[in-house]
């Protein structure tokens, strides 16, 4: 277990410059306070909850107060954080690649500690059969309901989903689903390009192993991340793209994702444009 204080100056600044990206930016007092409790008027106590304040991460960890002899070693906040770089990025593809089936990869990615993303989430999403039709639909990342689940695509938007399907004579059971990202993000922010980076790998080797002959995309992140990232969902939907996975060129079309029309129903005419070009091109 490596310490705050045994990290080089340039490893605690990548380390701070994650915990940023990631959205943190306070750090967890080393001692319960019950905030609902009126401040004890005797200044004793109140120095003994500045000595147990641990400080924002904005500040310098430097100016720490020293701990009482009395008072336990806060735990290391570093141990079950993975700063994305590089040799992350290489050991996913390295994972990735050694599976040679869907349930192989839903293991590796399971024993895979390489993305921050893990640490936090409940559930890890991977396609884990693919049904005979050939089609396979990818959503961009897990949300709430996703995790809880372990399934992508549930709660509202996994019946808005269903619908969609039904308008076009396909049913859930009949296509593959999986997201872009395995696990949830904190907060359902949109992934960083560094945790983006360390994920691709992983989900090229679902698209390869799956072979679907015809792709689905939905959402923005999902279809920047697959297509094109300097472009939005406004953008690439409505028309066809091939997308080259392994040697693999396959037919994909980019729609909006259920979670997306849910929060802008206007759309919907748009999604359904698109869902009478897909079904054309299964006939």
């Amino acid at each position: 277990m490596i310490k705050a204080n045994e990290l080089t100056p340039r490893e605690a600044a990548a380390l701070l410059h994650f915990y940023a990206e990631a959205g943190v930016d306070s750090l967890v007092e080393d001692m319960p306070v019950n905030r609902l409790v009126e401040v004890e008027p005797q200044s004793d106590v109140k120095s003994a909850r500045q000595q147990t304040t641990q400080p924002s991460i904005s500040q310098n960890r430097a100016s720490a107060p020293a701990k009482t002899p009395a008072q336990p070693a806060a735990p290391a906040t570093a141990s079950s954080a993975t700063i994305p770089d590089e040799k992350a990025v290489s050991d996913a593809r390295f994972a990735a690649e050694s599976a040679r089936s869907l349930g192989e990869l839903k293991e590796v990615l399971s024993s895979f500690s390489g993305c921050n993303l893990k640490h936090n989430a409940r559930s890890t999403i991977c396609l884990e059969t693919m049904p005979e039709s050939g089609i396979l639909a990818i959503c961009g990342f897990p949300s709430g309901d996703d995790d809880r689940v372990g399934q992508a695509l549930s709660g509202r938007a996994g019946v808005l989903f269903e619908r969609m399907l039904a308008a076009i004579g396909l049913s859930r059971e009949a296509i593959g689903v999986t997201t872009a990202i395995p696990w949830r993000t904190p907060g359902d922010r949109s992934p960083t390009i560094s945790e983006a980076d360390i994920c691709v790998p992983f989900l090229s080797r679902q698209i390869t192993l799956a072979s679907p002959r015809v792709l689905l995309l939905m959402g923005n992140f999902a279809c920047r991340l697959l297509i094109d990232r300097q472009k939005t969902v406004f953008d690439l939907r409505g028309q066809w793209h091939s997308l080259p996975v392994s040697g693999q060129t396959i037919p994909t079309l980019v729609s909006f994702a259920p979670s997306e029309l849910l929060a802008a129903p206007a759309n919907k005419k748009r999604a359904w444009q698109d869902l009478q070009s897909f079904r054309k091109s299964l006939e």
